[in-house]
C-alpha cells in the first residue's frame, strides 16, 4: 500500500470520528456522580467534563418561577384545607343544635333505621365504638416465679448400667444422665416419672433433689413403645429436710395449649444438674419416627423451641403458670436444624403414668401370664388393608388364660384396664407387671361378616413359669 492511500484512510478515519463525536455530544445520557461511582471509574470521565454545557441566567429564572408556583399552590391548598375543615365542624355542630338526641351518651351510632322511632318495624343495625384492647405481656418476674416454684418438683437421674465391649468382650460401667418429675407419694415411697430409655437396661439409679440430696431408686414400672417409666424412692431413704423441700408436680391440660405459649423446660442438661430454658410452643400433634434400638416407633409430640439437650430427656415442660404440658424426651439433631425440641404431651402420658405407678415389683414366679403371641398393627398397615389399630393375636397357647378366656387369632387386642395397647412389648410388659390370679379387663375387636365388632372380656392371668 502507497503512502497516498494509506494518508487517504487516515483521514477518512478521523473525519468519521469527529462525525461520531457530534452524534455522540447530542445523543449522550445524563450522567451523576452516583452512577459513575457505581460504574466503578472513581473519576467522571473525559467525556462528562468535555460535553457539560454552562447553565444560562434564563434558566436560573425559569427556576426561581417554578418554585414561586411551588409555594404559591401550598398556599392554596393550606386555605382550602381550612375553610373545608371549617365547614364540616359547622355543619356538625348545627346538626348537634337541631337534633342533640342523635348523639347519645354511650357512643352508639345506627345505620340503619332510627332509635326514636317506635313505629318503625324494620331492622336496626347497630354499630358500636371499640372498646380499647389490652395487650397481656409477660414479665421476666413470670418465669423466675415458674422456676421457683417448680424445680423443687425436678430431680436429676444418675443411671449405671454395664457394657460390653464388642471386640475384646470386656465388660465396663457406663453412666448416663437424665431427669425426672415428682408425680406422686404415698405412705411409703416417693414416685417420679421419666422417660424409658433414661432407665432402661441400667444397673443403678440415683435420684439428686434440689436440695443435692441423693438417694438410690427403683424401677415401679416401664412403656418403652411410650418411653415411659416410674421410678420410686423409699421414704426411709430420704431426710425429712429433704421432704419438706420438694414438692409434687401440678400436671396441666396438653390439648388446652396453644402454638405460639411460652414454653419452659427444665431439666438435668448435659448432667450438670438442673437447668432452665425457654422457648414457645411451636407445634402440636407432630408425627415423629423414633428409633430406638433399630426398632422405629411413631410418637404423637409437641414441638418446642425451647432448648432441650442430653439430660433434659424426663424433665419437665411447663407453661406460664408452672404446669406440667409435656415430658421432654427428643431433640431433633442435625447440622442444618435448630431449635426442635419435642415432649410428651401430658395428656397422653397421664393414663400411662398413673397405671405405672399402681404396679408392684414382682418377681418372675408372681407374674402374671397371658399366653398370647401377638404383632402391632401400625397406622400403616391399618390404612393398607383396613385392619384396626392395636395387637393383633397371631398364637393361643393352649390352656392359657387367653384360651380359656375366649380370645381366638385373629382378634385385635386395643385395650387392657383402659391402658391402649399397640405392640407386643407394651402388652408384655403390661401383663408381666401384674400379679398372676388377678382379672383384667380385655377390650378386642373380632372380624365378624367382612366388619370388625368389639368385644370386652374378662381374664383371670394365669402364673409366668420361671
Amino acid at each position: 500500500m502507497d503512502d497516498n492511500n494509506l494518508n487517504n484512510i487516515n483521514q477518512q478515519y478521523y473525519d468519521n470520528s469527529d462525525n461520531n463525536r457530534d452524534k455522540q455530544q447530542y445523543n449522550k445520557p445524563e450522567y451523576g456522580f452516583w452512577a459513575d461511582n457505581i460504574a466503578g471509574s472513581g473519576m467522571p470521565s473525559h467525556d462528562y467534563y468535555q460535553y457539560q454545557e454552562v447553565p444560562q441566567p434564563a434558566e436560573k429564572s425559569k427556576k426561581k418561577s417554578k418554585v414561586k408556583r411551588f409555594f404559591a399552590f401550598l398556599a392554596k391548598a393550606a386555605v382550602f384545607g381550612i375553610i373545608a375543615g371549617a365547614a364540616f365542624f359547622g355543619i356538625q355542630y348545627l346538626y348537634s343544635r337541631l337534633n342533640p338526641e342523635a348523639f347519645n351518651n354511650n357512643n352508639d351510632r345506627y345505620i340503619i333505621g332510627s332509635v326514636d322511632d317506635e313505629s318503625y318495624s324494620g331492622s336496626k343495625l347497630q354499630l358500636q365504638v371499640t372498646d380499647s384492647g389490652k395487650v397481656k405481656s409477660i414479665p421476666e418476674s413470670s418465669v423466675m416465679k415458674v422456676a421457683e416454684e417448680t424445680m423443687p418438683s425436678i430431680v436429676s437421674i444418675t443411671s449405671i448400667s454395664t457394657r460390653k465391649d464388642i471386640w475384646f468382650g470386656m465388660e465396663y460401667p457406663s453412666e448416663g444422665s437424665g431427669s425426672g418429675i415428682i408425680v406422686g407419694k404415698d405412705e411409703k415411697e416417693l414416685l417420679i416419672a421419666t422417660n424409658n430409655h433414661v432407665v432402661d437396661g441400667t444397673d443403678k439409679i440415683t435420684v439428686t433433689f434440689i436440695d443435692d440430696t441423693q438417694a438410690d431408686a427403683v424401677i415401679k414400672g416401664t412403656d418403652s413403645l411410650a418411653d415411659l417409666a416410674v421410678i420410686a424412692v423409699d421414704l426411709k431413704d430420704i431426710d425429712k429436710s429433704t421432704q419438706d423441700a420438694i414438692k409434687i408436680a401440678k400436671l396441666g391440660n396438653s390439648d388446652d395449649i396453644k402454638v405460639g405459649e411460652m414454653a419452659i423446660a427444665i431439666g438435668n442438661a448435659m448432667g450438670y444438674g438442673q437447668s432452665l430454658t425457654v422457648g414457645y410452643v411451636s407445634a402440636k400433634d407432630r408425627k415423629i419416627e423414633v428409633s430406638d434400638n433399630g426398632r422405629y416407633t411413631t410418637m404423637v409430640l409437641l414441638q418446642t423451641d425451647a432448648a432441650i439437650n442430653p439430660g433434659n430427656s424426663g424433665g419437665a415442660l411447663l407453661n406460664i403458670e408452672g404446669e406440667v404440658i409435656g415430658i421432654n424426651t427428643v431433640k431433633f439433631a442435625d447440622y442444618k436444624v435448630e431449635g426442635m425440641g419435642y415432649a410428651i404431651p401430658i395428656t397422653r402420658a397421664t393414663p400411662i403414668i398413673n397405671e405405672l405407678m399402681s404396679r408392684e415389683i414382682l418377681k418372675t414366679s408372681e407374674q402374671g401370664f397371658l399366653g398370647v403371641g401377638v404383632q402391632a398393627v401400625t397406622e400403616e398397615i391399618s390404612e393398607s388393608f383396613g385392619i384396626p389399630i392395636g395387637a393383633y393375636i397371631s398364637t393361643v397357647v393352649e390352656n392359657s388364660a387367653a384360651d380359656k378366656a375366649g380370645l381366638k387369632i385373629g382378634d385385635i387386642i386395643q385395650y387392657i384396664n383402659d391402658v391402649e395397647i399397640t405392640s407386643d412389648v407394651q402388652l408384655r410388659e403390661l401383663i408381666s407387671s401384674i400379679r398372676a390370679g388377678t382379672d383384667i379387663e380385655i377390650a378386642y375387636m373380632r372380624h365378624i361378616d367382612g366388619g370388625y365388632k368389639k368385644y370386652t372380656i374378662t381374664v383371670t392371668l394365669g402364673a409366668r413359669e420361671e
